[in-house]
């Protein structure tokens, strides 16, 4: 008999067997939980690499270490003989105030302007971050920054004014850690005392000292808001350099205070009566700054002085000064363009070597070259002076004669610039014509190396040429050193050594520094000095330089290099030796500038108003020298087969009746070159 089946698939009665619970979630439930999980873990390695950049900053911070130490170039200011001011370098630092000693008007003027949220934020202002990029983006420029004045302390203190987003980290974790280390209080003195004000000024106590010659304490609302309204620029609203601008911008301040809540309406109408007028400040001549700077680069030498504010009295004679700029300008704005020429120097100096005034260029502000002291430059015939002195004090005398005629020294041939000689001379006329070959000879009788040994004993410092081209001034000095080794005849004989300082102190008052006549002493007879004004007395009398002709007893000597690339004069009467020089930067040639053109002309209007109130005095040696000056004959006649007066009547007329002759130009040594004399 056949079983039953009881599982047939067929069998819809058969249960089916239970399965297990499913621990699996819907798609949707697991999608948003994985994105979950996805920014937690990366807002967490967000925040790391955050803390880690932030570490990395801050291990770029400067160091805090000392914070209320004015980190600052100490000040330096220039004074006159007279007592006026020259220039004035580094930084000016007032008193560090308190905010108790301050009006209160000051800091709240600060506050309403810079910063109204100061004591209510943790250095950085978020609602004046979102303030200033809303401006900023209407603008389309910046025209706010939303800086605090922590942040702003920050940045003045520690960082510099770079727009990086580096320096903006960097000032905000400061300016934290400045809320976090001091009060509100102390940030706001910090910042009043060490903030740029303008006109060098730093801290609110200098700026008060600038502008309006008082202490902060004792600045009245309407001068407090001057004050405030510089810090957005200095520079622009400085009541020094634009007075309606300085005062809009303080009537935006005193403004800003009402907003604020600090003042009422009535209290800027009072405000207006307070306008006081600015402290006198006097005005620096940019023609001066080249003695400035030239003195300036010499106070480090000086021991005692590093670190500190210094007041230096120099040499220079505004007066002088004035008139030195002033001749050099209208010289160079009236001959420049046709003379091809577009610099010039000059450099004054008392016999002691005091300058008096020194003008190292055209402009100042075009180059700030020195071309008096920094310069160096073939002097041409201006050299002749040294060669002749070496001579006389080996018996040279004014009377001997030499032949003017071609000449050979090894393979140099040294030549007149008209190309005419004139036989035999006297060394008189020789030195006042500036014959080249005469002076070639006088070099040979004295000997090369006593030459050099002269201009060693007179100052010169620079290279010297060792051959015989050095009579025609072929080796470079500077205009400074040339003219103070003329300085012995103006003196008597005694050295200089050019000098612009006469005193150093301290800001305190304590002398650092006070010269007490230091020089070389006597490095020239009373008898050779007295023989060389007498022959470069003729030079200004008859000679070459008769375009620098005074109304006094004076002296010197032209002097031109090869193709007119440079020009000088260099004279003295009893109390002021002063050289000129003329030429280009580049070494290119003037058009027909020689030394008794420009120079002799320039030195000439200068010494006129230098000496104008000095005594009338003979030169060393030579007493009637006023005499043969005024006269315009020569101090000392030739022998009768070639008298000085018959010489001097053909030479006006081969020269144009006294038009002065051109100079000698620079030799190359042992080069065969025509070299113009005078």
């Amino acid at each position: 008999m056949a079983r039953r089946s009881t599982g047939s698939s067929g069998d819809r009665g058969a249960r089916e067997p239970r399965r297990a619970p499913s621990d699996k979630k819907p798609a949707a439930q697991k999608s948003g939980g994985g994105i979950a999980r996805f920014f937690v873990i990366a807002a967490l390695w967000c925040f790391i690499a955050g803390i880690g950049v932030l570490g990395i900053f801050a291990l770029t911070l400067p160091d805090t270490g000392d914070l209320t130490a004015a980190q600052r170039k100490p000040s330096i200011t220039l004074l006159a003989t007279d007592g006026s001011l020259v220039a004035t370098y580094g930084d000016l630092f007032g008193e560090a105030l308190r905010l108790r000693d301050l009006p209160k008007y000051l800091p709240e003027a600060v506050i309403a302007t810079e910063d109204r949220r100061f004591y209510g934020h943790f250095g950085i202002d978020p609602f004046g971050l979102i303030r200033a990029a809303f401006v900023d983006l209407r603008a389309g420029h910046i025209v706010q920054g939303g800086s605090t004045i922590t942040q702003q302390l920050a940045k003045n203190l520690f960082l510099t004014p770079d727009r990086t987003i580096t320096r903006k980290i960097q000032e905000t974790m400061l300016a934290l850690w400045l809320e976090h280390k001091f009060s509100k209080d102390q940030i706001l003195e910090i910042y009043l005392n060490r903030v740029y004000l303008g006109a060098g000024a730093f801290g609110v106590d200098a700026a008060s000292h600038r502008y309006f010659g008082k202490s902060a304490r004792n600045l009245t609302l309407y001068e407090a808001a001057v004050v405030a309204g510089l810090l957005k620029a200095p520079s622009r609203f400085s009541p020094a350099n634009d007075k309606d601008l300085a005062a809009a911008r303080a009537n935006q301040v005193l403004a800003n205070m009402v907003d604020a809540g600090f003042i009422t309406d009535a209290e800027i109408k009072t405000a207006a009566l307070q306008k006081t007028p600015l402290a006198k400040t006097e005005t620096v001549r940019r023609g001066s700054r080249y003695f400035a700077d030239w003195i300036a680069d010499q106070i480090p030498s000086f021991s005692g002085t590093q670190g500190r504010d210094l007041i230096v009295t120099t040499t220079i004679d505004p007066r002088m000064q004035v008139a030195g700029e002033t001749a050099i300008t209208n010289t160079l704005s009236r001959e420049g363009e046709k003379s091809e020429v577009d610099q010039a120097a000059l450099v004054a100096m008392a016999p002691d070597g005091a300058i008096r005034a020194m003008v190292g260029g055209g402009d100042y502000a075009d180059s700030q070259f020195n071309r008096a002291t920094q310069a160096l430059r073939q002097p041409g015939s201006s050299f002749k002076p040294i060669v002749y002195l070496a001579a006389v004090q080996r018996g040279l005398k004014p009377t001997d004669h030499f032949i003017d005629q071609p000449i050979r020294i090894g393979k140099w041939e040294p030549k007149n610039y008209e190309g005419k000689y004139r036989g035999d001379v006297s060394v008189a006329d020789a030195i006042a014509l500036s014959i080249n070959t005469v002076a070639a000879q006088v070099l040979q009788r004295a000997g090369l190396d006593n030459v050099i040994a002269t201009a060693r004993q007179l100052g010169i410092t620079a290279d010297l040429t060792h051959d015989a081209s050095l009579a025609l001034g072929t080796s470079e000095v500077s205009l400074i050193e040339l003219t103070a080794a003329y300085a012995p005849f103006a003196s008597g004989g005694i050295g200089a050594w050019p000098y612009g300082i006469i005193e150093i102190r301290d800001a305190h008052g304590g002398v650092l520094y006070r010269r007490d006549g230091s020089g070389p002493g006597r490095v020239v007879d009373a008898g050779a000095v007295a023989t060389m004004n007498q022959l470069l007395t003729g030079v200004i009398s008859y000679g070459t330089g008769k375009a620098a002709r005074l109304d006094r007893p004076a002296a010197g000597k032209t002097g031109t290099t090869q193709d007119s690339r440079d020009a000088l004069f260099i004279g003295y009467t009893a109390d002021l030796v002063t050289g000129v020089w003329f030429g280009n930067d580049d070494d290119s040639p003037m058009a027909g500038v020689t030394g008794g053109t420009l120079p002799a002309r320039t030195w000439h209007e200068f010494m006129a108003v230098a000496t104008k109130p000095m005594p009338i005095r003979p030169l060393p040696g030579e007493a009637g020298a006023a005499v043969a000056v005024a006269s315009g004959a020569p101090p000392s006649a030739s022998p009768a087969k070639q008298p000085v007066s018959g010489l001097k009547g053909l030479l006006d007329k081969i020269f144009g009746g006294g038009n002065p002759a051109v100079d000698p130009a620079r030799a190359t040594p042992y080069q065969p070159q025509n070299q113009p004399g005078t």
